[in-house]
């Protein structure tokens, strides 16, 4: 056995119980396969990809990985047609003996439905079972760093060290400037995880093309019966946003090489592309690049892998009109660029808000600020990229009067002098909704509700477009661009 292969399997170093294996070790181990796959790629060397694809597959340290993954997320307590989740240590332990290639048959899919975000649609979720979410995350493993070599350089959705931010950032710099394009294609693609050609991907992407096909195949039992998969890849496969991704790879230099960068010395297309998943927006100096260039262009790109685009929302406009994107309205005012939360989603997270605080109508108060305090501080997170202070002041008004019926209602014979000394604080900051309980120990403790205002607004830097994390020429800068996000040194991150 080579060093390569010991230090993969490592056979002699595993261990007996779950909770004493050493999960740094076992990750620099995997990383290290990771880095020689996408070397190997990078240098177009396909068939050493794949051997190192297999080896990483079969290594004991990606298996352990992947159990982990599928038995740490959201989705660990929600069971395939089998109803077996791993919730022991014993059991992630004996699992890893299940991750065997010879004699792996995927089970079918149990499908369910999710509603969408206008609520009157629902899309469906097909939830593999606990073996099978294991194997494709042993298989993602694999296929990442081949995705990563291979990705457009201005997509940025399901990528890791890649977020929302990155794209609404890429819009920023594409749209920001006086002689910037005016022009904008707002795409979507119709059903892009359910419509993807099966052959498509087993020509095409450089995975182990058995399991793949199995994974395809498998099909999905709904109320009792058992349905054929004849395309697609399912909405809830760990490995599925790689695949998608992989899928539409290529669309940014299809996009682009539709027109010339310029045509003679003064007019340039201006025509820049990002995408996120399955949704993302090209620009253009007219409507003209835009209707008869560029989007014939996609339209035949997607065709070929099974794909079109939605007709209901994709459409071109003028940003002046604006447009919204990954929950922001970007629109030109007067000429100035102006990036804020999008109305819908404002309403959205205002809705899921006045629902939390109905259902603790006959709870306490701080089971409802414990409730209320993360979705205030993530929604706030996501948005203090962008022009949102207005948005969050409105916000933070809004809550405010939904408390105040809250109590209003929960204490119908007490007056606002009673219910202002019970719930408000006004000490460092003015009028904060608090209550008081006890710890464990009979200590009191005051629990504050915070505010969107309080998350401070601060212009995100666009990660760079070939930065790979599986190739270590990249690692000081994504070394540096963790440091300064933590410590808030922009002046680095470029």
């Amino acid at each position: 056995m080579t060093a390569a292969n010991k230090s993969a399997d490592a056979p002699t170093n595993r261990k007996t119980s779950w909770k004493s294996i050493g999960w740094k070790a076992i990750r620099v181990s995997v990383k290290r396969l990771q880095v020689r796959i996408a070397k190997a790629v990078i240098e177009r060397k396909f068939r050493k990809a794949k051997a190192l694809q297999w080896l990483l597959t079969h290594s004991y340290h990606a298996k352990l990985l992947a159990i982990k993954r599928v038995t740490s997320n959201k989705g660990r307590r929600t069971a395939g047609v089998d109803g077996i989740i791993w919730k022991t240590p014993r059991q992630k332990l004996e699992a890893v003996k299940l991750l065997k290639r010879r004699g792996y048959n995927p089970l079918p899919l149990r499908r369910i439905y999710i509603p969408k975000k206008n609520k009157l649609k629902k899309r469906p979720l097909s939830i593999p079972v606990m073996t099978d979410r294991a194997f494709q995350a042993l298989h993602k493993l694999a296929l990442e760093p081949v995705a990563e070599v291979l990705a457009d350089p201005n997509s940025y959705g399901f990528r890791q060290k890649r977020r929302c931010a990155d794209a609404i950032a890429h819009c920023f710099i594409a749209l920001a400037k006086s002689y910037s394009a005016v022009w904008i294609l707002e795409a979507d693609i119709k059903a892009c995880f359910d419509e993807i050609s099966h052959q498509w991907m087993l020509d095409n992407i450089l995975t182990d093309k058995t399991i793949l096909r199995k994974w395809l195949k498998a099909g999905y039992l709904e109320s009792g019966k058992c349905f054929p998969t004849n395309k697609g890849t399912p909405q809830g496969g760990i490995i599925s946003p790689v695949l998608m991704n992989m899928t539409l790879d290529g669309l940014e230099g299809t996009a682009k090489g539709t027109v010339p960068a310029r045509i003679g010395r003064i007019f340039s297309s201006k025509v820049n592309f990002i995408r996120y998943a399955d949704d993302f927006v090209i620009t253009g100096a007219t409507r003209e690049i835009l209707e008869d260039k560029v989007k014939p262009a996609v339209e035949a790109f997607l065709l070929q892998r099974g794909l079109k685009l939605s007709e209901e929302k994709t459409k071109i406009v003028r940003i002046e009109d604006g447009f919204n994107f990954l929950g922001q309205n970007i629109r030109k005012y007067d000429g100035k660029l102006l990036i804020k939360p999008a109305k819908e989603s404002v309403q959205a997270f205002l809705q899921d808000i006045r629902g939390t605080i109905r259902k603790h109508l006959g709870t306490s108060a701080v089971a409802m600020i414990g409730q209320l305090n993360p979705k205030i501080r993530g929604w706030a997170n996501y948005h203090r990229h962008v022009a949102s202070g207005t948005t969050f002041s409105h916000v933070d008004s809004s809550i405010y009067n939904s408390l105040w019926q809250w109590m209003k209602r929960r204490h119908r014979n007490k007056s606002k002098t009673w219910m202002k000394k019970k719930y408000w604080f006004s000490g460092s900051r003015p009028w904060v909704f608090s209550s008081t309980a006890k710890d464990k120990d009979g200590t009191p403790r005051l629990y504050e509700l915070i505010k969107a205002c309080s998350s401070k607004i601060v212009r995100h830097v666009k990660i760079r477009g070939n930065a790979n994390p599986f190739d270590p020429e990249y690692n000081d800068y994504f070394r540096r661009r963790a440091a300064c996000s933590t410590y808030g040194l922009k002046k680095c991150l470029v």
